[in-house]
């Protein structure tokens, strides 16, 4: 099958963005998820920890942590949701030398039914170095399909690929790239709303809140993508989770002498 790939340039808007933060449990150093479990929160934390979830309710505060013995956790990186399942993304590939990419399937009730193993079908070279196209962080439901978004080193361009939520191997192609100009970290996508929401950040640091309106509606070839600066200082931004079209909940890695935080971003009309 052949696919056209489309460049889309954002828009880029200044309007005031609004933020509060609380700081999230010390077990939760490397937040790199954010989904809803009931009325509290789930996520987990990137490299360096066991396969394991956390919930927390809406101050912050611990409630469990779910272990899963039976998997691995290389460099989780997001996590998205369904009415049935949630799909933690695996796919974390900083120096572009993994050839083993996968996507957990869990239950709503936390039990693992399966794995969803990937390749990038452009890519021959497992060299590890700094600068190449072959890393993603940024997973979302898309109807029965999943989307992962690449943070492309090379061109600060994200490509969009897709592909099954069932357990199989698959082989990704780009859809479409997004001209965001920074890393994107986190993606959700609310059917309802149509609405996209992105996060990433660039070479200096700078941390970035992207939306992009009617998203199905207007198809792969000419996306409303706006971009928004956030004004937050030293942070890592690497997930989003969407209320409503104007806010959302982030959330950030610990940083030097500053706590892992919950986010919550609005957009002023």
């Amino acid at each position: 099958m052949r696919y056209l790939l489309f460049l889309v340039s954002p828009f880029f808007c200044f309007a005031q963005v609004t933020f509060t933060t609380l700081d999230l449990s010390d077990e939760i150093e490397e937040t790199s998820g954010l989904e809803r479990y009931g009325v509290n929160f789930i996520t987990h934390n990137d490299s360096g920890d066991k396969a394991r979830v956390y919930v927390f309710d809406s101050k912050g505060k611990m409630i469990k942590n779910v272990r899963f013995y039976g998997l691995k956790s290389k460099d989780w990186e997001d996590i998205a949701a369904d009415q049935h399942h949630y799909y933690i993304a695996d796919t974390g590939n900083n120096l572009g030398n993994r050839e083993q990419l996968t996507v957990h399937i869990l239950t709503t009730s936390l039990d693992f039914e399966g794995t969803i193993h990937l390749e990038y079908e452009a890519q021959k070279d497992f060299t590890a170095r700094n600068i190449h196209p072959f890393d993603a962080e940024a997973l979302t439901v898309y109807g029965d399909a999943l989307l992962l978004f690449s943070k492309n080193r090379e061109t600060q361009q994200s490509e969009i690929y897709t592909f099954p939520k069932t357990a199989g191997n698959y082989s990704l192609i780009p859809q479409a790239v997004l001209d965001v100009q920074s890393l994107i970290t986190a993606a959700d996508y609310n059917p309802e709303l149509d609405l996209l929401a992105l996060t990433g950040y660039n070479f200096q640091g700078e941390q970035f809140f992207y939306t992009v309106t009617d998203f199905k509606k207007r198809g792969w070839a000419s996306f409303d993508l706006t971009k928004y600066p956030i004004p937050i200082g030293r942070a890592q931004i690497e997930a989003v989770k969407i209320v409503d079209k104007n806010n959302f909940l982030l959330t950030s890695e610990k940083v030097k002498n500053q706590f892992a935080r919950l986010i919550h971003l609005t957009l002023e009309d």
